[in-house]
């Protein structure tokens, strides 16, 4: 029997509605789940009652628990007939069911039973899941009776809260396999949905995406070009849609033209059969040095391309168990030879040989069982077979096989290589570490203690997580109980390996401080919070030493200390920027039981590309080792490395689930520097597309080549082209219509928002955080990687940016200007047709005023409509004209590459200054102009011209007057026909009102 169970914790309620007639109500909650049900203890006359009760529900099929709810309904107890009354409840599907370790309080709205229900006040609930067979089950209550019975007031099911629940708890909704173990992923089927990894949140049922199985059919693709007509940039630097014949057939116009063929799991990416090898071990290998030792390893070759496993040291029946994959294209040769060989110093030794001919290799087609090795005997030069045996596996097979991502690739490494660097070529699938904020207020310190008896302290407090350092600010008081109550925010990731680290310091004089305790506190032990809920604050004692505080509560206690008074809670309801908020792929919070069901699944293929610059010079021409990055979300890809190929051939797929549409997709292509070079030296950046997921029409498959563009000091350079094959599938088109509806970022961000500053500084330690992790990987994901794809430079000044930015200003003003010129013209009878419809649409309006908003909605939807024909029918992608990149001074280049601080002399730096003392001088003015204009408007009623003012007021009560004898209707036609007039009654002097609006006075005279 599963010791699995589902665990409640009933923290309280908060502002229920009263219910008892006397401005009160006597509250308890009654829990359902999986036919069982719990009910607290009944809190009487309290519309804010606190229960700290927990409850153990059984979980009979764990299979079924993605299907399970837990509904929680808050009652008022009548004692005067018996009976219970409806003052709200919560239902909570299983995305809210997570590992202890993962749990937090989080204080739910009550929701209305129907639509007469009158219901206000929220609920704290904490929900887990536990295996711990040390906790029993609730008892479960009798069978509910119309009335409630006498004992049920005083009945109670609440169990203490168990202190043993471990904080390794599996998650039940996890996969249990790596999802590095497969760098391929599909859409989930009846067969195969089980062996799809997914990422560690709660897993939904398995749901049809409607998506079509594809064929397959090997041609060569079609490219059909397309051109923005409004990005008016070079054609060479435009998308073009091609026609690529894929694992479900041809993609033509985004849509799939089927083969005969039987249909394939990778049906975004072109099929490319492979030679596998799989060199499982050997046994009874003869010895062949004097001592009788053998060092063995196993060298695979067909033709030119040869791969060798690692070898042991003294070993007779070694084990490797490793896959090598040779590319079908590329092999030349009908025989494959493997070659067990004995490691020596100065030349290797023959041990024996296999032989196998390719025209016996038998073809594996997935979902068949993985072929099952076999015993070969050795044979030594002469071909007899006398000692040692080698078990082997060959087959063909494609990028669909299991044994695929962890193999030798002979397109990774190329002709001649060993498999000893491997590591850094193999695709791997990453995941980002869970970060959270770090909520540290700093509110008061006691009885400090200072070296000079003489001095009273100006003291401050450092906060360090890591590198992390914040400071509050310094307080200079006469006391020895200095107050700060400063709120400082900072970036952890899971798993808290890092403490936090505070330090009272004294600034004893300029640049010189001096210790006065510490305090460190273990993220482990730090309350975790998904909403505002106030945090209790607690004391800590101030240790002289890091030991003595890294003991904490295990080190000898003094009778008297320094103490230190916070409040510290991990904030789960936010968001933690780890990209440029422009760009951002995640919009979920931290806290997973706040996370909603995934409304679609978006799927990468990553084909080849085309025409790609060398990156460097190998046997006196010029190449690249390349591979793709791909980022969406907590889950990073990377495909395998390409060497000596500038058209390089990837297809490799990728599936994340969507939680959002306004998100990002984000691939980048880099040259791989591990190759040849130092371990220091860093991968270049070749380009990168991002692709926003709420410009895809669902169920389409967009195959398109994206010009890779990358701005050099010298100016836009394109350095090849990608070619790629996406499609998003969603699970509900009105759940997806709905998050349009709901907040952009969590809660949290509004209830509590941060500053500019804050997220600017929270999002750079979030960046570091992540390369920091990713690069500890195997194979790494380097730092320069992390910071170009999650732009982390994207806030520093740049001319360029700053010209692109108010170009794209006037673009989006462009629309006005063009109405305020046609209605110029339409004033000045340009078109005398057009002047009198006018006329006559104004009329209509006037006297119909409840005409114009329908008549502007209208307008609008025609707009909408006319305009469908003209839309984008691919997604939008770099474009150097917006960018301001094609007519970009060199100068200007130079100084958005340079280092930060700069590294350029003195006379580039003064006229680089004085270029932006020009700028902002106009910017200035312009910001000058636009207060003088205001400040005339204050000038109307301040009297500051006694005149002016004296003529507006006069002006005001005539108006006042004339308005209230005249209908409005009268006096807006009279306006309507002066400011329509024709040109022969207009005057080229500027009007009376114009000219007395321009002699009000401003502020400028009082400026300095």
């Amino acid at each position: 029997m599963s010791n699995l169970k589902l665990g409640v914790e009933v923290v309280g309620a908060h502002d229920l509605i009263p219910k008892d007639g006397q401005g009160s109500a006597t509250a308890f909650v009654e829990l359902h789940f999986d036919h069982q049900k719990f009910r607290t203890t009944i809190k009487e006359k309290d519309l804010n009652p606190v229960w700290n009760e927990s409850f153990y529900f059984n979980i009979s099929d764990p299979n079924n628990l993605p299907n399970l709810n837990l509904e929680a309904y808050v009652h008022n107890y009548s004692k005067a007939n018996n009976s219970k009354s409806f003052l709200g409840k919560i239902c909570l599907t299983s995305t809210s069911f997570v590992p202890y370790s993962d749990a937090v309080v989080f204080h739910y709205p009550l929701e209305k039973r129907g639509i007469f229900s009158r219901v206000k006040g929220e609920l704290g609930l904490k929900v887990f899941v536990t295996d711990d067979p040390t906790i029993k089950s609730s008892n479960p209550l009798p069978a509910m009776d119309s009335s409630l019975d006498s004992s049920y007031a005083n009945h109670g099911q609440a169990q203490p809260r168990s202190r043993r629940i471990l904080s390794s708890i599996p998650n039940p909704f996890s996969s249990e396999k790596s999802e590095s173990r497969h760098t391929f992923h599909h859409l989930p089927n009846s067969n195969q949905a089980q062996k799809q990894s997914v990422p560690p949140a709660a897993v939904q049922p398995i749901v049809n995406y409607g998506v079509n199985e594809m064929k397959s059919e090997p041609h060569t693709s079609k490219a059909v070009h397309m051109y923005s007509g409004s990005s008016s940039q070079p054609i060479d630097y435009a998308l073009k849609e091609t026609s690529p014949y894929l694992g479900g057939g041809q993609i033509v116009g985004g849509r799939v033209i089927r083969g005969d063929r039987p249909a394939s799991t990778y049906d975004l990416v072109e099929k490319m059969q492979y030679l596998f090898v799989r060199v499982v071990k050997a046994r009874d290998l003869p010895s062949k040095d004097v001592t009788g030792s053998l060092d063995p390893y196993v060298e695979v070759k067909v033709g030119n391309y040869r791969g060798t496993t690692k070898h042991f040291e003294k070993k007779q029946n070694p084990e490797w168990n490793e896959v090598f994959a040779f590319a079908r294209d590329n092999v030349q040769s009908s025989v494959l030879d493997v070659i067990v060989k004995d490691k020596d110093v100065l030349k290797d030794d023959f041990v024996g040989i296999v032989r196998v001919d390719l025209n016996e290799v038998p073809t594996r087609v997935p979902p068949d069982s993985p072929l099952a090795p076999e015993w070969y005997r050795l044979a030594n030069k002469d071909g007899d077979k006398k000692k040692g045996e080698l078990m082997l596996a060959v087959w063909y097979g494609t990028q669909a096989d299991e044994a695929f991502p962890d193999a030798w690739h002979s397109d990774a490494i190329g002709s001649d290589n060993s498999s000893a660097a491997f590591a850094h070529f193999r695709s791997k699938v990453y995941h980002s570490p869970r970060l959270w904020y770090v909520r540290v207020n700093v509110i008061e310190a006691q009885d400090l203690i200072v070296s000079e008896k003489s001095r009273f302290p100006d003291a401050y407090v450092k906060v360090q997580i890591g590198n992390q350092v914040l400071r509050t600010k310094t307080v200079q008081t006469r006391t020895l109980n200095p107050i700060w109550n400063d709120d400082l925010m900072l970036v952890a990731a899971e798993p808290f390996d890092e403490h936090l680290v505070l330090t009272v310091e004294d600034r004893v004089g300029p640049n010189k401080d001096e210790t006065i305790g510490r305090v460190v506190i273990p993220l482990n032990s730090v309350e975790r919070r998904a909403d505002d809920r106030i945090v209790r604050g607690r004391w800590f004692n101030l240790e002289k030493s890091m030991s003595a505080a890294m003991d904490g509560d295990h080190g000898k206690k003094d009778k008297f200390a320094s103490r230190l008074h916070l409040r510290v809670c991990l904030d789960g309801g936010y968001h933690v920027l780890d990209e440029s908020t422009h760009y951002s792929s995640d919009l979920r919070p931290t806290a997973k039981q706040l996370w909603k069901p995934p409304i679609g699944l978006l799927e990468l293929g990553i084909l080849n590309a085309d025409g790609m610059h060398p990156m460097k010079t190998r046997d006196g021409r010029g190449t690249s080792d390349t591979y793709c990055v791909a980022k969406y979300g907590h889950k990073w890809v990377r495909t395998r490395t390409i060497v000596n190929s500038l058209n390089p051939k990837y297809n490799e797929q990728y599936t994340w689930e969507v939680y959002d549409p306004a998100t990002v997709l984000t691939v980048g292509v880099f040259d791989n520097s591990q190759f040849g070079g130092s371990d220091g030296s860093k991968d270049v950046k070749i380009g990168k597309v991002r692709i926003r997921i709420s410009t895809l029409e669902t169920g389409r498959v967009y195959t398109h080549s994206y010009p890779l563009l990358v701005l050099h000091p010298s100016g836009v350079k394109k350095m090849g082209e990608l070619h790629l094959a996406i499609r998003f599938t969603c699970t509900s088109y009105a759940n997806m219509m709905f998050i349009y509806s709901r907040p952009l970022l969590p809660k949290m961000h509004y209830v509590r928002p941060l500053s500019v500053m804050q997220q600017d500084m929270l999002r750079h330690q979030a960046v570091n955080i992540v390369a920091a992790r990713l690069s500890r990987s195997e194979p790494p994901l380097r730092k320069e990687i992390v910071e170009y794809m999650s732009d982390a430079d994207s806030h520093l000044w740049s001319m360029r940016r700053s010209k692109a930015n108010f170009f794209r200003l006037m673009s989006v003003f462009s629309g006005f200007f063009s109405v305020g010129k046609w209605f110029g013209e339409v004033c000045l009878w340009k078109n005398p047709i057009t002047t009198v419809l006018v006329h006559i649409l104004f009329v209509m309006l006037v006297c119909f005023p409840e005409l114009i908003l329908p008549t502007v909605f209208l307008y609008m939807f025609l707009i909408g409509i006319w305009n469908f024909r003209y839309r984008a029918r691919y997604p939008p992608h770099m474009n150097t004209r917006i960018s301001y990149a094609d007519a970009v001074h060199p100068d200007e280049l130079d100084e958005e590459f340079d280092t930060f601080p700069t590294s350029r002399g003195s006379d580039i730096v003064r006229m680089r200054y004085d270029r932006l003392r020009s700028v902002a001088g106009r910017i200035q003015t312009v910001v000058g102009d636009i207060a003088t204009q205001g400040e005339r408007v204050q000038a109307l009623l301040s009297w500051r011209d006694p005149r002016a003012t004296v003529l507006f007021v006069t002006f005001c009560l005539g108006a006042a007057i004339v308005l209230y004898v005249t209908p409005f209707q009268v006096l807006a036609l009279l306006a309507g026909f002066y400011f329509l007039r024709h040109p022969r009654f207009r005057r080229k002097m500027p009007s009376a009102p114009i000219n007395f609006f321009r002699r009000l006075p401003a502020r400028t005279d009082s400026m300095l």
